[in-house]
């Protein structure tokens, strides 16, 4: 029963780190990107940072991006997947999870679309594609994993 708490614990901490990795790599990407987007002559980008991406064109920094905000998801994804597995002994609960990380994806993906009708789309887009990048996720996993009643979804 230790070690099980132990991993649970430590698949909670891993998110948390992973979340404030991210969170440092996309402030900093973002004020690259605008860096060099806008030519402008103050670089905000935190120096290291700065140095992983000298010279790097706009275009380049975009699918930086975009491949990290996929590694983040995915990540987060097989960290509740392994937290899922560990409150339940099993993966009985893994395809829906996948399931549902796609389609916070997809649903995403619609608002950005809509948003160039409708601009109040792009904050929900956002908003969406954070909360499968941010470990706030594996939190409602685990405190909802005493709601669930054995036997449902089998």
């Amino acid at each position: 029963m230790a070690g099980r708490r132990f991993i649970i614990f430590s698949i909670l901490v891993c998110g948390i780190l992973l979340g404030a990795a991210r969170e440092f790599m996309f402030l900093n990407l973002n004020y690259q990107i605008d860096f060099v987007a806008n030519n402008r002559a103050d670089n905000y980008a935190h120096s290291l940072f700065q140095g992983w991406v000298v010279g790097a064109k706009l275009s380049t920094l975009i699918f930086l991006k975009w491949g990290l905000a996929f590694a983040f998801a995915g990540s987060m994804c097989i960290l509740s997947i392994l937290l899922l597995h560990q409150l339940f002994g099993d993966h009985r609960y893994a395809k829906f999870t996948v399931i549902g990380f796609i389609l916070c994806g997809v649903v995403a993906t619609i608002f950005h679309f809509l948003s160039l009708k409708v601009p109040a789309f792009e904050g929900v887009s956002i908003k969406l594609l954070h909360l499968i990048q941010y470990p706030v996720l594996l939190f409602f996993v685990w405190a909802g994993a005493g709601l669930v009643k054995p036997g449902i979804f089998r």
